[in-house]
């Protein structure tokens, strides 16, 4: 399952239903290893991008594109090489048992998201009865997993409609729904059941330098002025430990739903949390709830994967080689990472005011998404276009002044506030493409 757009198949999925009564499903990724072998002219390529860059009008691949589309893609009505996790599972969603290593797998069907999805609510279509029993186990996985301390922050992905020249004629919200849940909850199964298999192993009573995933807890930093903002809309918070912290942050995130104050709290709980990264050093995964976490799901687009599965090798091989560079790979690979994520934020922020240029002087509903002593960002409901209010603009209104505390602006004559998260009025006044910058000004419905 893929967005209908994908070249690149990273992953598939199978199942059978065993004569125990419980449900063995495959989790099949593809072979860049057997590929891209340590030291070869790829193997230093794909090491110094460390991920693909996935821009709107182009993808910038981490292989050359007959690997990425063709040689590894996990194409329907091929035999492929493939690194597999296969798992028995209960009715309840407990695995049993579980087996990792090297197949030759030959997928008979590819579905878009929205054609599984399309499955999961009607019941009916291409093996519908499979698609509903594996969503079912991957709806009870992810409950256990947001009942075990992981963190439910929604996000929603933009995505543009490109005409022939690559200018934006259209933007579209993307949502999670089960389908791309399906397929996420058993892609984490099989990194976490990677990580963990690895982190058993020992040489010398060490653990074997290994890639791991991690996220840190909570900056304190950042989490008190949070905690006292949540605190004025009358939503408190237990410090008292991590887990605490994440139950807390869960309740928030439930009772908030639909509330006015929704999309501030979420932005701005976000905030508080510290960066994924790549490191040997294993703290687990804070946002997940995972005590062992690794990526080993996306070989074709990000290099830490094909290191995971070259050390996984040797270690069913029981041939492991300790690598003193592994540090080192992974403080560079998160380092990649960061920069494909600013290079595509760059890249969507300038196809946002590609697309907005076509509105110069046309009002949108919007919501505050930003405050600073020159001005607050709002962005537009219909297309989360992010653009400034310049202080100066509202100077015709009243003198505001910055509320750090209160995360507003608020009127020094009329007390008029605005605060992230408001819903507001705006007119498209300028869009500057050279500084990728949308300017907006404030429209006072009296």
């Amino acid at each position: 399952m893929d967005p209908a757009d994908a070249k690149d198949f990273d992953d598939a999925i199978s199942y059978r239903k065993l004569k125990n009564g419980n449900h063995e499903i495959g989790v099949h990724i593809a072979d860049v290893s057997h590929y891209v072998t340590p030291g070869n002219a790829l193997d230093d390529e794909a090491y110094q991008k460390a991920t693909s860059v996935y821009l709107p009008d182009r993808v910038n691949p981490m292989l050359p594109e007959h690997i990425s589309n063709v040689l590894c893609s996990l194409r329907p009505n091929e035999d492929k090489l493939a690194f597999s996790a296969i798992f028995q599972i209960t009715d309840k969603a407990e695995v049993k048992q579980y087996w990792l290593g090297k197949t030759v797998i030959h997928s008979n069907r590819r579905y878009t998201y929205e054609e599984a999805q399309q499955i999961i609510e009607t019941g009916e279509g291409d093996h519908a009865d499979v698609i509903l029993t594996v969503n079912n186990i991957s709806q009870t996985l992810r409950k256990y997993r947001f009942d075990e301390g992981a963190i439910n922050f929604n996000s929603t992905e933009v995505r543009f409609k490109l005409d022939e020249k690559g200018s934006p004629v259209g933007i579209v919200l993307k949502e999670s729904k089960e389908a791309h849940q399906l397929i996420e909850e058993l892609m984490l199964l099989a990194n976490r059941y990677v990580a963990k298999h690895v982190s058993k192993i020992k040489i010398n009573n060490k653990a074997i330098p290994f890639p791991y995933r991690i996220h840190d807890t909570p900056d304190e930093e950042k989490l008190l002025p949070f905690i006292a903002f949540a605190n004025k809309f009358g939503y408190k918070f237990d410090i008292s430990s991590a887990e605490a912290i994440a139950a807390s942050f869960n309740k928030l995130l439930k009772d908030i739903k639909g509330r006015p104050e929704e999309a501030v709290l979420q932005q701005l709980g976000i905030r508080t949390m510290a960066k994924a990264k790549y490191t040997e050093s294993n703290v687990g995964h804070y946002g997940l709830g995972f005590e062992y976490y690794c990526h080993f799901t996306s070989p074709i687009r990000r290099y830490p994967d094909v290191m995971v599965h070259r050390i996984l090798q040797d270690v069913l091989e029981d041939s492991v080689k300790i690598d003193k560079r592994m540090e080192e790979k992974c403080k560079h690979c998160s380092e990649r990472e960061r920069a494909a994520m600013d290079s595509e934020r760059s890249a969507n922020k300038y196809k946002q005011v590609q697309y907005m240029g076509n509105y110069v002087g046309e009002e949108f509903d919007a919501i505050v998404s930003g405050v600073s002593k020159f001005g607050f960002w709002a962005e537009t409901v219909d297309h989360m276009c992010e653009g400034l209010v310049s202080i100066t603009s509202l100077a015709e209104h009243d003198s505001f002044r910055h509320s750090e505390s209160d995360y507003a602006l608020v009127g020094h004559r009329t007390g008029k506030k605005f605060t992230m998260g408001d819903k507001v009025r705006i007119k498209v006044i300028a869009a500057n493409l050279e500084r990728r910058q949308l300017d907006y000004e404030w429209v006072n419905e009296k």
